[in-house]
């Protein structure tokens, strides 16, 4: 029997949807394809390239993205130049391990099963497994946390320039991440609506909508931020006119959209990422029209900021919050 917020079985169209994506990906190379896209995300890819890389003629290299594309698998990358497509955020979250080949520390026990070694991982890597196994282990086996710790260092990895703050933000992604499965399962109940902002980029409107309403309704309530295509800095105009407010966001990062974070919500609320979130029964959905400031001068980014705050204290009152 489920528990209180644990996840639900899917209906019948999100079941249709999925089906009609795994017929698409049964075609090794279809797989192939979105996995080529999804393992080197920020290369500009071209059919030439995609079709030299598969051995395939351009006109094929062309239907299958078409297909990919319908599926919901692929979408234009956010403000490219040129036609670009990029794996979506459903590609994401409903198979992202398929299209990746197996790390190094994910190795195969006797049985033929899959485990997670984190004596592969680097060793600060290491210790926030360690760290978090002791805080989590009221609710979760060691081998969860290994999983969760290994899978969220490799979604910052395989999108990070440098390295040199990647324990950090590790640490802090995989503890969000087991805290958002912990509220989904019902173990970790804070009494609290959850609050899930999602954007493209997690870099600007989502982050002002998250910094605005910790910063007024404080403990009342817990926010989280993903994006379906996170950047990698959270835009530096939108730090400095949430700043201007004293609304904090040092301790804020992009981060990916995961499965997990949804299920924990009680309301999730994108802005510009459209069909980006998994859907599941007995969440809130709201969808905020708000643009995107990035690449907008600072008047206008002003403009949006204070768009976003009444459409937080309007969401404060739907919640019992004022």
């Amino acid at each position: 029997m489920s528990g209180p917020g644990s996840p639900s079985p899917l209906d019948p169209a999100s079941a249709e949807s999925r089906a009609k994506q795994i017929t698409v990906l049964a075609d090794p190379v279809r797989l192939r394809l979105l996995s080529i896209l999804a393992t080197d995300p920020d290369r500009s890819w071209n059919v030439d390239d995609l079709g030299a890389e598969l051995e395939i003629d351009v006109s094929s290299v062309h239907e299958h993205l078409i297909v990919l594309e319908a599926a919901g698998l692929l979408v234009p990358r956010p403000g490219a130049t040129s036609p670009q497509l990029i794996p979506s955020a459903e590609a994401w979250v409903r198979f992202g391990r398929l299209l990746v080949g197996k790390p190094a520390y994910v190795q195969v026990n006797h049985d033929g099963g899959e485990v997670v070694s984190t004596d592969a991982l680097p060793s600060p890597i290491q210790r926030i497994a360690d760290r978090l196994a002791y805080r989590f282990s009221a609710h979760f086996s060691r081998e969860t946390v290994d999983r969760y710790v290994a899978e969220s260092y490799q979604l910052l990895l395989t999108r990070a320039k440098t390295t040199r703050h990647l324990p950090s933000l590790t640490s802090r992604f995989a503890s969000d991440r087991l805290g958002a499965l912990a509220a989904a399962q019902g173990f970790d109940l804070t009494g609290v609506p959850e609050v899930l902002f999602v954007c493209v980029q997690n870099s600007g409107r989502s982050q002002m909508a998250a910094g605005l309403l910790r910063t007024i309704a404080g403990q009342r309530v817990h926010v989280r931020t993903a994006g379906s295509q996170p950047a990698d800095t959270i835009d530096p105009v939108v730090v400095e006119v949430l700043g201007e407010i004293g609304v904090p966001t040092v301790a804020e990062f992009p981060k990916p959209l995961t499965d997990e974070v949804v299920q924990a919500a009680d309301v999730v609320i994108t802005m510009g990422c459209g069909d980006a979130c998994p859907v599941y029964p007995g969440r809130r959905y709201m969808d905020w029209k708000i643009r995107d400031p990035l690449g907008h001068p600072i008047e206008e980014v002003r403009r949006i900021r204070d768009e976003i705050r009444a459409h937080v204290q309007e969401l404060m009152t739907s919640l019992d919050l004022r």
